[in-house]
C-alpha cells in the first residue's frame, strides 16, 4: 500500500502525486463513501490517500482516504441533496471577484465566506480587473474593501492584466495550500498562469452577450507553485449553494452578527422580529452593514424552504 496526494479529480479518475515527482492515474473500486457524506465526489483534490499500484506501476486503485484536517463543500445543485467537496486539507481560501465583466453579487461573496467560516478555513478576497474600473467601479470597490476589512477579511485589489498587486498575494500563498475560487470569468486561471507561466493553462474571453465567463476549468486541479506551496484551481461557479446548516446557527458564521448577538434579550434569537434584538438595532444604527444582514435573511429563508 502506497500513500499519495490527489492533485486532480475528474469524478471517476484521479491523478495522484506519489513521492515528489511521480504521477499515478488511479480509479476507485465500486461504491466508495467517506464517513457517510453524501457527496458527488468521495475523493477530492487535496486528499491524502492510500492506493495500490497496478502491475505496470503507471496506474493504481485508491483503497482509502486518510483523515482530513478540513474540507470545504458546496451543494451539487439547487435541487440535489448531495454535496460536492471542492477541496480538502487546505490552509486558506481566496475568493476572486470582479466589480464588472462579470459583476459578482454580494450575496455570492457572503455565501462563500460563511461556508469558509463554518469549516474554520481562513478566507481572503481578491478584487481583480482594477485596471478596467472607472469612478463608479472604484467607489464600489472601496466600499466593499471597507465593508469586508472591517469584518476582518483581508482584501487584495489586483489587476492580473497589468500584474498590479500580485506580489502581495504570492507572499501570502508561499508554502501554503490555497484554494482559489470565484465566478466564471473573474480571472482565476489567468492569475495562476502568472504564478507559474510554465503551466500555460487555457483561458477564454468572457461572453460578450451574457457578460459572464465561460467554464474553462472543468475539474479542480492542484498546481505546485515555484515559490513554494500549492494552489487549487476550481471550476468557475454561477452560484454558491450553502450546504445544509442548522438555521439556528447560521448567524454564527457572520462574525459581526455573532459578536453583537451576545447582547440579544433571548439566547435563541434569530434576529428577525424578536423583542430586544441587539442585531436589528445594530443594523438600524449602521453597526452591521444592511447588505450583510440581507444576505443572512436570504440564506435563512432558503433554509426554511427545505422544511416546508
Amino acid at each position: 500500500m502506497e500513500k499519495g496526494l490527489v492533485i486532480k479529480s475528474t469524478g471517476s479518475r484521479y491523478r495522484i502525486l506519489y513521492g515528489s515527482r511521480e504521477i499515478v492515474e488511479c480509479t476507485i473500486k465500486g461504491k466508495f463513501r467517506v464517513k457517510d457524506l453524501r457527496t458527488t465526489n468521495p475523493v477530492a483534490v487535496g486528499d491524502q490517500v492510500l492506493f495500490e499500484f497496478a502491475k505496470e506501476r503507471t496506474s493504481g486503485v485508491i483503497t482509502e482516504v486518510l483523515e482530513r484536517k478540513n474540507y470545504i463543500l458546496r451543494k451539487a445543485s439547487n435541487l440535489s441533496k448531495e454535496v460536492q467537496i471542492i477541496a480538502a486539507n487546505i490552509d486558506q481560501v481566496f475568493l476572486m471577484f470582479t466589480i464588472i465583466l462579470p459583476e459578482t453579487q454580494a450575496e455570492f461573496i457572503d455565501r462563500f465566506l460563511i461556508t469558509a467560516e463554518a469549516y474554520n478555513i481562513p478566507a481572503s478576497l481578491i478584487i481583480n480587473k482594477t485596471d478596467l474600473y472607472k469612478e463608479p467601479e472604484l467607489e464600489r470597490m472601496k466600499y466593499l474593501i471597507s465593508l469586508y476589512s472591517n469584518i476582518g477579511y483581508k482584501c487584495f485589489p489586483v489587476s492580473v492584466n497589468t500584474r498590479s498587486g500580485i506580489e502581495d498575494l504570492k507572499n501570502k500563498m508561499q508554502d501554503k495550500i490555497t484554494l482559489l475560487s470565484g465566478n466564471s470569468g473573474v480571472g482565476k486561471t489567468s492569475f495562476i498562469n502568472i504564478l507559474d507561466p510554465s503551466l500555460n493553462l487555457k483561458t477564454e474571453e468572457i461572453s460578450e452577450y451574457h457578460r459572464q465567463g465561460k467554464h474553462i476549468t472543468t475539474f479542480p486541479e492542484m498546481h505546485h507553485l515555484p515559490f513554494g506551496g500549492y494552489v487549487i484551481d476550481s471550476p468557475g461557479m454561477r452560484g454558491f449553494g450553502v450546504v445544509d446548516m442548522n438555521r439556528n446557527e447560521i448567524y454564527h458564521f457572520f462574525p459581526e452578527i455573532f459578536r453583537i448577538s451576545k447582547g440579544c434579550k433571548f439566547y435563541n434569537c434569530l434576529h428577525l422580529d424578536e423583542p430586544g434584538c441587539a442585531v436589528r438595532t445594530a443594523v438600524e444604527n449602521d453597526l452591521i452593514n444592511p447588505s450583510r444582514y440581507r444576505s443572512y435573511i436570504k440564506i435563512l429563508e432558503d433554509e426554511n424552504r427545505k422544511y416546508r
